[in-house]
């Protein structure tokens, strides 16, 4: 399953909205420097889906906003 993420870096807190099918905005807390953002985002989504890290990939979109991450079964 792949999945359209908006982060939003420096945030708050860590928090995942579900926007609609496979859309969701996910914000972290981590700094968008030396994939910081990108590896609390992953552990983020694990623990929103109740899975383990290592199902989630960036598929698409590394040093973007708008990401695409395949969600391994």
């Amino acid at each position: 399953m792949k999945i359209s993420i908006h982060i939003k870096p420096n945030a708050r807190k860590n928090e995942v909205k579900h926007l609609d099918d496979n859309r969701y905005l996910v914000s972290v807390i981590a700094p968008p420097v030396q994939g910081k953002a990108n590896e609390k985002l992953i552990e983020v989504l694990a623990e929103y889906f109740g899975k383990p890290k290592r199902k989630f990939s960036i598929v698409r979109g590394a040093t973007s906003r708008e990401k695409i991450v395949e969600v391994v079964e």
